[in-house]
């Protein structure tokens, strides 16, 4: 980044050694669930509670971390987080049973919610506009390269070693970062004035808590139509429902909703809600068709989404730079195009397509994520105020967890439905899986589509801010038409 302040690059890499940190642990850790299983004797539902408790906490601690970086410092805050990381990696590796793992999966979920809010806007904090796009698009190739190498990180740890390596291998990047941060982070004013909205956060995590409970035991449309997930369920969208009504009328809201007004921050968290059920339908999808009905098993589908992930974090830096030169319309246009054109080409997978087809298609659709998925989010909160920053990639971050949840178990259910209604007919599970996988995949590329027309208007909002925010401070400040009149009227006659 030559335009780039020594300064700024120093924060950057502060901040993605932590973020990095994160990314690394998660996804090396989904390769562990059938050692656990057979260590402690559980069950995959059990055990499931590693992955599912981590997202859970991390989706009820983001809406707390705008106001602990408010009133206390976003660096204080941010090395809290990464501290927690770091003590319940400590805590993951000397477990002795599985409810000692879930319960360190649980803090570092806390941890993690709230890290990865403050992330952009330390960086957003140490650039200036014109080069946040680059700078974001950096921290982007951590946060997508981390899960292309976790699982071959953590497939060889767990041939060589023990699964307790999975919670090790985590110190020496957190240690790194924490160096780096107490370093090169700069410590902003607290605002000591902020008080705690307590209803607010009462209703927004008893809501979050809820509705991503609730989403994650459903596999089935049986059991959706259980009350142990209908009832958590509807009561956690109360919860946000009356959470919105009550930041509303609130003096000191702990999320500030207003910053919805803002037409580019609106826009890119629809999209990156949009795109998110796209990238995450995906990540549920191909490997149903690659390991359910061609029999290949989780080394040949790893490899196939290294391709999504190594092209998504090579494009990632040059998308970046783009948004900042050209306006972000066109690249995120571009990006969306090609992640229509490889959901196509998925869609007409077949028994016979060859594996290096899938992955071509996998790869393709790697080039769409990086031009269009992370430019959504940068483009809508690289102009709003600096101190706002924390809040809206909150709220970017939950409205994507949410979303996202929703559509993996529309798709599930879809997919479930379709299949079984196909063999009903006497049609092959391989033919009736292909069928199913075909429509989802056309849904998904429609998706993609509807976001086309958002993110013109997304690329035209902001460059009409970005147009009239020189001219305004460029203006000089009026002066009043009668100053000595006004002077005077203030004396005692």
């Amino acid at each position: 980044m030559p335009n780039a302040s020594a300064h700024g690059g120093k924060v950057l890499i502060s901040v993605l050694l932590g973020t990095f940190t994160v990314s690394l642990n998660n996804s090396a850790l989904n390769l562990a669930v059938a050692e656990l299983m057979a260590t402690f004797q559980a069950s995959a539902t059990d055990v499931s509670w590693v992955v599912t408790l981590f997202m859970i906490t991390m989706g009820m601690t983001m809406p707390l971390t705008g106001y602990l970086a408010d009133r206390f410092g976003r660096k204080r805050i941010y090395l809290l987080g990464l501290w927690g990381f770091l003590a319940s990696s400590a805590l993951g590796a000397m477990a002795q049973e599985l409810a000692g793992i879930i319960l360190a999966r649980g803090l570092q979920g806390i941890a993690a919610g709230l890290m990865i809010p403050l992330s952009l806007s330390l960086i957003f904090s140490a650039y200036p506009s014109d080069q946040r796009g680059r700078a974001s698009g950096i921290w982007g190739f951590a946060v997508m390269i981390a899960p292309a190498i976790g699982p071959s990180i953590g497939g060889l740890l767990l041939e060589v070693s023990h699964w307790r390596a999975l919670f090790l291998m985590n110190m020496p990047f957190a240690l790194l970062g924490l160096l780096c941060g107490y370093r090169y982070l700069s410590a902003a004013p607290s605002n000591h004035q902020r008080q705690f909205d307590l209803p607010g956060f009462v209703l927004i995590t008893l809501g979050m808590g809820t509705v991503l409970f609730s989403l994650s035991r459903v596999a089935t449309l049986t059991d959706l139509l259980r009350l142990q997930a209908v009832l958590p369920f509807t009561a956690g969208i109360l919860a946000l429902f009356l959470f919105v009504r009550v930041e509303r009328r609130a003096r000191m809201p702990l999320l500030d909703l207003s910053l919805f007004s803002h037409q580019g921050y609106r826009l890119s968290v629809i999209l990156a809600c949009l795109q998110s059920i796209i990238l995450f339908g995906c990540i549920l999808l191909v490997p149903l068709w690659m390991q359910n009905a061609l029999g290949f098993g989780p080394l040949t589908t790893g490899l196939v989404f290294l391709a999504t992930a190594l092209a998504a974090a090579s494009c990632s830096p040059i998308a970046g730079r783009l948004i900042d030169r050209y306006p972000p319309q066109w690249c995120i246009g571009v990006g969306l195009m090609i992640t229509m054109v490889s959901l196509s080409g998925l869609g007409t997978l077949a028994e016979a397509t060859p594996v290096w087809m899938i992955g071509v298609w996998m790869g393709l659709r790697g080039i769409g994520l990086g031009c269009a998925y992370l430019p959504s989010t940068t483009v809508g909160m690289k102009d709003l105020p600096e101190q706002s920053v924390a809040q809206a990639s909150a709220m970017n971050n939950m409205s994507r967890r949410l979303m996202s949840s929703l559509g993996i178990v529309a798709l599930s259910l879809y997919y479930d439905l379709a299949v079984q209604a196909a063999l009903h007919r006497g049609m092959p599970y391989t033919e009736a899986s292909a069928s199913a996988l075909h429509h989802a995949f056309l849904a998904l590329a429609a998706i993609a589509v509807l976001c086309l027309p958002l993110a013109w208007r997304l690329g035209r909002a902001v460059t009409r801010q970005g147009s009239a925010s020189p001219s305004e401070a460029s203006s000089p400040p009026q002066a009043p038409e009668h100053p000595l009149q006004t002077a005077s009227a203030r004396r005692p006659e």
